[in-house]
């Protein structure tokens, strides 16, 4: 498992390199204000959530009360992702060549930015996908961010133009937020780079069960899942993926699950460590970087070896 093994020497020096650059490095800053108003498909009622049903602090993902809690989306994107996600039809949306420009926001502390910066090297290491970062002039780049309203993690889902905000909340005295480690990170830049929740697969019913009765009534749209018209999945259903829920996302109460597995699973589902062997090969795969014979052994055992 990647948080588990040690990592290779020019991974880390990698790491040290960016958090010198982040601290030498003079950025025209661009102007982030406040409080944002990303967008929510029409019929998804939007809500800023700071505490669950039972008075608790809820989980960072679900706090910005976006689509299915973390993902900014449009009415378009939503109207496809009814059918099922199709790749071709918003080409434009894939970050060209698989390079994305970013840009960490200097109000995170150090050891923020370290942790930030361990989730895009693993997408460098492990992917042919290529974050780089923003040279000040390239007009669409990630824009890393703490963003105060919606606070949480959040992210919008595949390339949308300009300066894109990906939301990652610090830690603070309720907890380590969205950078406890690099999970939250990595699946939040999962969405940026166009891939959805796993759960929400249309073979999703094979393999779990959603249990409406234990869901906040306003939150049973974040359930709702692909259709099978023109959704192909080249790898079989993951219970490990870190853009899987958890067992209780979006419940009445922590004694009642909102989803659970069938197949006689009985793993934790919803892990924020990692991303899993099948995270690694769809991103890969959504990427070309499967399809191109010189480098399709390559990613492949690196998923293999270095994935969940």
């Amino acid at each position: 498992m990647l948080h588990q093994r040690k990592l290779p020497v020019c991974f880390v020096l990698s790491i040290l390199f960016e958090v010198i650059f982040y601290v030498s490095a003079r950025h025209v800053m661009p102007y982030v204000p406040d409080v944002l108003h990303p967008p929510v498909p029409d019929h998804i009622e939007s809500f800023n959530l700071t505490q669950d049903a039972n008075g608790g602090e809820i989980d960072p993902e679900m706090t910005p009360g976006l689509f299915q809690g973390d993902m900014a989306l449009n009415n378009d994107l939503y109207n496809y992702w009814r059918v099922g996600i199709k790749w071709d039809a918003f080409p434009e949306k894939l970050w060209k060549n698989g390079i994305v420009p970013y840009m960490i926001s200097p109000l995170y502390e150090p050891t923020e930015q370290v942790t930030i910066l361990k989730a895009i090297k693993t997408f460098n290491f492990m992917t042919c996908v290529r974050f780089v970062p923003w040279d000040g002039k390239t007009k669409d780049y990630l824009l890393i961010w703490p963003i105060k309203y919606p606070k949480g993690c959040w992210s919008f889902v595949g390339r949308f133009g300009g300066s894109q905000i990906v939301s990652l909340q610090p830690p603070d005295g309720s907890g380590p937020n969205c950078l406890g480690s690099e999970g939250r990170a990595i699946h939040e830049l999962m969405h940026a780079l166009g891939v959805f929740h796993e759960q929400s697969r249309w073979d999703r019913d094979k393999f779990v069960k959603i249990h409406e009765e234990n869901i906040i009534p306003r939150y049973k749209s974040n359930f709702d899942k692909q259709s099978l018209d023109n959704t192909t999945y080249s790898f079989e259903y993951d219970y490990d993926s870190i853009m899987h829920y958890g067992k209780h996302f979006f419940s009445k109460s922590k004694s009642k699950p909102t989803i659970t597995t069938k197949m006689g699973h009985t793993k934790k589902i919803g892990q924020r460590k990692a991303m899993s062997k099948g995270d690694c090969l769809k991103l890969n795969d959504l990427y070309g970087c499967l399809s191109n014979s010189r480098t399709k052994r390559k990613y492949y055992n690196l998923c293999n070896f270095m994935g969940i």
